[in-house]
Parts: structure tokens; C-alpha cells; sequence
């Protein structure tokens, strides 16, 4: 390939220009065309004979439109006018044999014979497919760019509307995440569930927000039966301004307003609807052009998005408004009995759907006793609550119909939720209020592992009832332990208040139940001494917003005894006001234990026993008293009284 002193075989160089795989051609100083290789013939579609001689910018450079460009604009001569330096570019044109412009890169190198300048060697090829490749790149990533703000705008439209608020709450966080990212305006028109009546629930405008605030609320009749039949629809409409009484143009009379107010050329209306039923429309208007096919599919998947929310917020609506019936029939109301008042909470936790195993009860057992329970099944569901009312059913039966000590009572519980229900574990306290009307007064209890009463007197003092505790309900029973419950016996001062609640109300994620059940002592003391606090419907209310508690379902069930004397024969003094009817417990159910229910159960001679008690009328019936002084002698002798 070489000779003896290294010079080069003038064929070897021909084979490498010729099949260099690129176009090369050489000029003079004076810009003349010397030498062609093949390759550059392809290119330009011109044999050599048509090249060389030629000058080399007249033949072959060319501007972007076709012109010629003038010479001493020429970058590939410019090593003929003194510079050594090779230059290169991607921007210059060559005009072909057909009249096509190329696209080239290239390069311009002096050549140097003897170490003299002997003119140019131009190297280049056709850029078109560089080029072309270098657009589908700049396509090709402009479309991922634009399918990632698709995907993070549907990412941030999922998180909005998934964030739990009710479907105008959603509407308006909607609404800023597509505009103006997505048009000039846009509004939500949603069916009102209860009325029926379409409504525009939310309007954003950018450019006139005081004006996109005003067109909130009912549609009118014409308006609303042209964007229900769109909402029957399952595919996006196209909406123009146009004459509102123009019948055929869809959305016109609902519409229209919104382009004279906010402005836009074009709108896109999404019908909200899922399989289970129409929700509203979604409309986004553009200000300039219509929206791309990209843009609707966008839109509709959002559309679609938003009515499965809907859907799935409905769905929840009717299971909360089933279990807060069901809730409501398990709790119970409150009996009024003599001078005793009574109040009861319920907050159920706030993952659970209202329902729940915390519950309270307050009734009349059969030989005159008030009774007063609270206690806690494990779980925080509808199995919970099933199961709570077991529990519930059982102790009441069990109360009812054996007149015992509280802790033979709860025995008893233990044996029959053990072997005839599959209810876990359960607390509770049972209590018995006992004492002549006027008092004094004892609180009779016993504890299956529950968080002690509490009791508050009237000038503030507190103290938590610990005595009476035992295991747990299904517990001793299950596990042959033979375990049992200690009675405890208090005596309760006039005016004084006792607190029953269960563990929602102390304990929390952020603090052990001591420091809860510190400051549920604490803040009843401060309660125990104000005035505004003075009913115990009132204390109740006020301690659970002292307390806040949440996490768990929490209930409450507080009694307020009356003074020392109230309700005796010798008492003038007018009666306390009624007790609040404000109970958790559904509110056409009568209180267990009322007097009508004591009376047909006991006394048989109920004509005579009410003509004896009602000074102010055959409507007017006198509470019961408490145990062991009944309601009068009369019914102390039908009523056997057989105290442990």
C-alpha cells in the first residue's frame, strides 16, 4: 500500500475516497471543483463530469429557500481567504441535479501541497436523515413530556378527588388543577341528590373570578332539562356561543351565559355519569381553538374519574345513614326517674362508618332499681356492633329477671356470652342506683375491666371509683378461670355527678390513658364550678370539647343527683327542669323501663294506683322512685322487695 519511504499508493487512496462511504470534493484557490468521488456524485444526482470545473458555491450552496448565497457569506471558503482552520456546519443546503435542496454537515479543510495552499477539501453528507431522526427525537420526547403532565395532572386530579369531602368540596379543587391548564374556563353542573335539581356548583375563571362566583346555583328549567339530557349521554359534546333560542345547538340555554360573562370560542361538556347513575357535566371552554382529540379523552377520563367519587361517596352515604339507624336503635334513651338527671354521648371513631362496640344503657329492673351500664366490644364495625348488642340484650335479661348482687349479675354474663353467643371479649361497668327518693343515695357497682366511674362533687372535687374490679367479660368463663367480680358500694353525696365513659375518651395514639384520664379529671373539676355548666347535658357537651377525643368511639353516660331532699313530700321547692331529650338513641323509641312499661308489667290495679298519683291530670304520670322506697305503698306491696 506504501512504498519504500512510506509514500502513499495513489490507488490505495482512490479505493478509500471511493468507498468512504461520504461525499468528498477538492477545489482550486480560485473555488474551481479539481476532484469528485463517487459518493458525492450520489448526492448531488450529478456525475463528475457536470461538477468538476465547476465553481463550488455558484454549483452547489444554497439557502434555506433556494437562493444563492452570497459569496462572501460563504463559511466553506473561508479557509481560501487565509485562515487555516478547518471549519465545519449543519445549517447549508446543496442544490441537486433535480432542484432538491440537501440538508448537509460538512467540513472545509485547507490543502496544503509542499506545505503551500493549494485550495479545499470539502467532506460532507446528507443531513436529512440525521435531521429527521433528530425531529422524531424532539416529537418524541415533546409527547412524553406531554403524556407526564397528563399523568401528573390526572395524578393530582385523583388525589383531590379522593381526599374524602363531599362532592361541591371536590368540585371546586377540581376545577383550579384544569384551568388554565386545560382552558379559559370551566364549570361543574351537578344534580342535587335530594331536590333533584341540576345546580352549577363551581365555576373558575382565571381571568374573571368575581364574575365565575356569580354564576354559581340552581339552573333555570330550560337550562336544566338541556343539560340533563346531556348528562343521559355517555359522550363529550362540543359547545359554541350561539342564540340561546337556538333548540338544536346542545347546551345552548345552560350555557351561553357562561361564554357572554367569562368569554371562549369553544367548550368541551363531559357528562358525569357512572353505571349506577348521572351525576352532571364537566365543561372546560378554550378561548381561541377547539380541543385536540388528546384534550377530550383527557377530559372524559376525568370525567369518569369524578363520577366513580361520586359514586363511591353516594355508596357511603347510604351505608353510613343505614349503620347511623342501626346505631341509633342500639343505644338507648334515657328514663327519667324522680329528681335524677342523665345525659349520654356517642362519637363514633372517625375511620369507622358510625357504628361501632362502645355503648351505654340506663333502665328500670324489676323491682324498681335504676340500673346504668357502659361498656366496650372489641372491634370497631358492624360485626362489633352485632355483637354488642348480644352483650347488651343479655345483661338486660339477666338484670331483669334475677333481682342479685351486680356481681352475680355479671357472673352470670360471663357463663352466657361464653357458651351462647361468639362475641369477644368485652368491659363494662354495671351500676344499680339505690336510695330513697330525697336520698341519700348509694351507687351499687361492679367493673369487668372498664376504666372507673368517675364521680364529681358539687364543688369540684373528683375521685375515680376504683373499687369492684374483675376480668373481663368472656374471659374467666372461656379460659376455666373462676374468676370473680367484687361488688363495691359508694355513697354518693347530693348534687354530685357520676361519669361513666369508655376508654375512647382518655385514651389516644398521642398520650397513655393515665395523662388522658388525668385530664378528664382535671377539666370535670373546672366544669363541676361553673356556672355555664349547669345541667349535666351541658357539663357532657362542654367536657367533649374540653377532651376533643377522636381515634376511637367513645361514649358517655353522666347522672346528676338532685339535693338532699328534693322530691319528698317536704320538698316545695319547684321541680328541676325536664330531662334533655338530646340522646344518641333513635327518637321515636320510648325509654326502657318508662313507667307505662313498669306498670303493666307490675300492677295489675293500674287504674287505681295513676288516680292516686296524677294531681294534675290523667296525662300527667309521677316518675318512679328509687329502690327501696318505691312509687307508693301500694305498688310496695304488689311488688315484692328482695334486697341482697
Amino acid at each position: 500500500m506504501t512504498g519504500s519511504r512510506g509514500e502513499l499508493n495513489p490507488g490505495f487512496a482512490s479505493a478509500v475516497l471511493r468507498d468512504l462511504g461520504t461525499g468528498v470534493f477538492t477545489t482550486d484557490t480560485a473555488g474551481l471543483i479539481t476532484y469528485v468521488n463517487p459518493w458525492a456524485e450520489r448526492l448531488l444526482r450529478r456525475p463528475a463530469t457536470q461538477i468538476v470545473g465547476h465553481d463550488a458555491h455558484d454549483l452547489l450552496h444554497r439557502s434555506p429557500d433556494g437562493t444563492l448565497v452570497p459569496r462572501e457569506r460563504c463559511l466553506m471558503l473561508s479557509p481560501l481567504t487565509g485562515s487555516r482552520d478547518t471549519v465545519e456546519g449543519s445549517e447549508e443546503y446543496f442544490l441537486r441535479s433535480d432542484g432538491v435542496l440537501v440538508p448537509i454537515i460538512w467540513s472545509a479543510t485547507p490543502l496544503l501541497l509542499e506545505g503551500r495552499p493549494d485550495g479545499l477539501v470539502i467532506v460532507f453528507n446528507d443531513f436529512s436523515l440525521h435531521r429527521d431522526a433528530e425531529e422524531r427525537a424532539i416529537a418524541h420526547t415533546a409527547a412524553l413530556e406531554a403524556l407526564t403532565g397528563r399523568l401528573n395532572l390526572l395524578a393530582a386530579v385523583s388525589s383531590v378527588l379522593m381526599s374524602g369531602m363531599d362532592a361541591t368540596a371536590a368540585a371546586r379543587k377540581l376545577l383550579p388543577l384544569l384551568v388554565p391548564e386545560l382552558g379559559h374556563w370551566a364549570s361543574v353542573d351537578l344534580i342535587d341528590a335530594h331536590s333533584g335539581i341540576l345546580q352549577r356548583v363551581a365555576v373558575r375563571s382565571p381571568a374573571h373570578p368575581n364574575r365565575a362566583r356569580q354564576l354559581t346555583g340552581p339552573l333555570p328549567l330550560p337550562a336544566m332539562q338541556q343539560g340533563l339530557e346531556i348528562i343521559r349521554g355517555d359522550q363529550p359534546v362540543l359547545v359554541q356561543p350561539t342564540d340561546p333560542g337556538d333548540a338544536g345547538v346542545p347546551l345552548a340555554a345552560s350555557h351561553r351565559i357562561l361564554f357572554d360573562r367569562l368569554g371562549g370560542r369553544w367548550a368541551t361538556a363531559i357528562p358525569i355519569r357512572s353505571r349506577r347513575r348521572y351525576y352532571g357535566v364537566l365543561t372546560v371552554a378554550q378561548a381561541t381553538k377547539s380541543p385536540s382529540e388528546a384534550e377530550i379523552r383527557l377530559l372524559a377520563d376525568i370525567g369518569r374519574r369524578l363520577a366513580l367519587v361520586l359514586d363511591n361517596s353516594q355508596l357511603y352515604e347510604e351505608q353510613r345513614n343505614v349503620a347511623e339507624t342501626m346505631q341509633r336503635q342500639l343505644l338507648a334513651p334515657l328514663p327519667q326517674v324522680d329528681h335524677l338527671r342523665m345525659a349520654a354521648r356517642y362519637l363514633p371513631a372517625q375511620h369507622a362508618m358510625e357504628i361501632g362496640g362502645d355503648w351505654y344503657d340506663a333502665f328500670l329492673v324489676a323491682d324498681g332499681v335504676m340500673a346504668l351500664v357502659i361498656g366496650d366490644v372489641v372491634g370497631h364495625d358492624l360485626q362489633a356492633a352485632v355483637h354488642m348488642a348480644e352483650v347488651r340484650n343479655m345483661l338486660r335479661a339477666l338484670a331483669w329477671t334475677h333481682v342479685k348482687p351486680p356481681s352475680l349479675i355479671m357472673r352470670q354474663l360471663d357463663e352466657a356470652v361464653t357458651h351462647t353467643s361468639d362475641a369477644p371479649m368485652a368491659t363494662l361497668i354495671f351500676a344499680c342506683i339505690e336510695g330513697p327518693e330525697g336520698g341519700p343515695w348509694q351507687l351499687h357497682w361492679v367493673n369487668a375491666g372498664h376504666p372507673p366511674p368517675l364521680l364529681i362533687t358539687s364543688d369540684g372535687a373528683t375521685r375515680f371509683l376504683t373499687d369492684g374490679h374483675g376480668p373481663l367479660i368472656g374471659m374467666s368463663s372461656t379460659l376455666h378461670l373462676g374468676l370473680t367480680w367484687p361488688d363495691a358500694l359508694e355513697e354518693l353525696p347530693p348534687e354530685a355527678t357520676v361519669l361513666f365513659y369508655t376508654d375512647g375518651l382518655v385514651e389516644s395514639r398521642e398520650r397513655p390513658i393515665d395523662a388522658g384520664m388525668a385530664r378528664l379529671r382535671h377539666h370535670a373539676s373546672l366544669l363541676a364550678r361553673q356556672p355555664h355548666a349547669r345541667t349535666i347535658d351541658d357539663f357532657c357537651d362542654q367536657l367533649l370539647q374540653r377532651l376533643a377525643p377522636h381515634g376511637d368511639d367513645t361514649a358517655l353516660l353522666a347522672l346528676r343527683l338532685p339535693p338532699a331532699g328534693a322530691g319528698t313530700s317536704d320538698d316545695h321547692s319547684p321541680p328541676p327542669p325536664p330531662q334533655s331529650a338530646n340522646s344518641p338513641a333513635a327518637p321515636e323509641r320510648a325509654a326502657p323501663g318508662s313507667l307505662e312499661e313498669q306498670s303493666l308489667v307490675q300492677d295489675p290495679t293500674r287504674d287505681a294506683h295513676e288516680a292516686l298519683h296524677q294531681p294534675d291530670g290523667p296525662d300527667r304520670i309521677k316518675p318512679h322512685r328509687i329502690k327501696p322506697h318505691l312509687c307508693c305503698r301500694a305498688r310496695r306491696a304488689m311488688v315484692p322487695v328482695d334486697l341482697p
